[in-house]
């Protein structure tokens, strides 16, 4: 290990053949925010899983994968979390890059939580924080792993945010984007939810439709949600809510080819309103579908909608 972590620094990483044919999927991210859950997604579907690998390790492991017979190690999944030393961590772009030039194809997944979420689950299943001790409080602890994770959160191919997101939610998020995609494409979500229960922080696109007219005032219409016909037809109505959708799906066609140029692997648009039932649902519905007409990995998810 040290001499590894040594000739990293030094830029003569001990890099393995051509990997090309070989999906490497990097599983990052604090401490109670779904790593291991997301991991065994990965390794129910066949992948080749080890959570907490040394970063200085990874070229060795991409070797050893090459290296298993029947084509075992083609899909394979790492855990890489805070309890590397803070030098490797540091030097795992520079590996990284070098793998890639290898021909390997790597996805970087990080999940993260809100403070308040990850003091309760650590509460409530009374594990310890890698980082924390008698000196070092659990929020301590949790801020000095995101800051000691950084370099891999930067590189993120997608980065999550799971506040919200239970077990099974997290376990359908793995399913939808990762497993889900389809001919390598670019991974599309159009996500509704509800700006009381808190904005998304994960998404690349917010809009806010607050401004269109509201379902919920229509007493026939206020069990009902944006999928329900009587609803759609009410907003549909709406000359501001076309206007809305119209500008929404323009900017949608002018900019979705510019990310997958820029060779991204994963694509949120979330549109909120007040509660997430109506509005947005309508709008991430009626856009969802046209664009699953023209592309082939585009999910559609309601965060807030029970």
């Amino acid at each position: 290990m040290t001499e590894l972590r040594s000739s990293t620094r030094e830029n003569k990483l001990p890099l393995p053949g051509s990997c090309a044919g070989m999906k490497l999927v990097v599983i990052s991210g604090v401490s109670g925010s779904g790593k291991s859950t997301a991991l065994h997604v990965l390794e129910d579907q066949d992948y080749y899983c080890i959570d907490n690998l040394p970063v200085g390790l990874l070229p060795d492991f991409a070797a050893k994968m090459q290296d298993l017979p029947g084509g075992i190690g083609k899909l394979a999944a790492v855990g890489i979390d805070a309890r590397n030393p803070a030098l490797d961590l540091d030097s795992f772009p520079e590996i990284l890059g070098a793998l890639k030039e290898t021909g390997l194809e790597c996805e970087i997944i990080f999940l993260d939580a809100d403070d308040q979420i990850l003091l309760k689950r650590f509460s409530e299943t009374r594990r310890k924080h890698p980082l924390s001790d008698g000196e070092i409080s659990l929020l301590e602890a949790i801020h000095h792993e995101r800051m000691l994770l950084q370099p891999i959160a930067l590189r993120a191919d997608l980065n999550a945010n799971t506040t919200r997101s239970n077990v099974h939610q997290l376990r359908d998020l793995i399913r939808e984007r990762i497993l889900g995609r389809r001919d390598a494409g670019m991974s599309i979500l159009f996500e509704s939810f509800g700006f009381k229960h808190g904005h998304p922080t994960d998404a690349d696109f917010v809009f806010d439709a607050r401004v269109l007219p509201n379902p919920h005032w229509e007493t026939k219409l206020r069990t009902l949600t944006g999928k329900d016909e009587p609803v759609a037809l009410f907003l549909e109505g709406q000359e501001l809510v076309e206007k809305f959708y119209g500008q929404i799906q323009t900017l949608m066609e002018d900019w979705i080819p510019c990310f997958e140029a820029d060779n991204r692997s994963y694509l949120t648009v979330a549109i909120g309103c007040t509660g997430g039932q109506h509005r947005s649902v309508y709008l991430t519905e009626r856009l969802g579908h046209y664009f699953q007409e023209h592309y082939n990995n585009v999910i559609i998810r309601h965060r807030d909608l029970s």
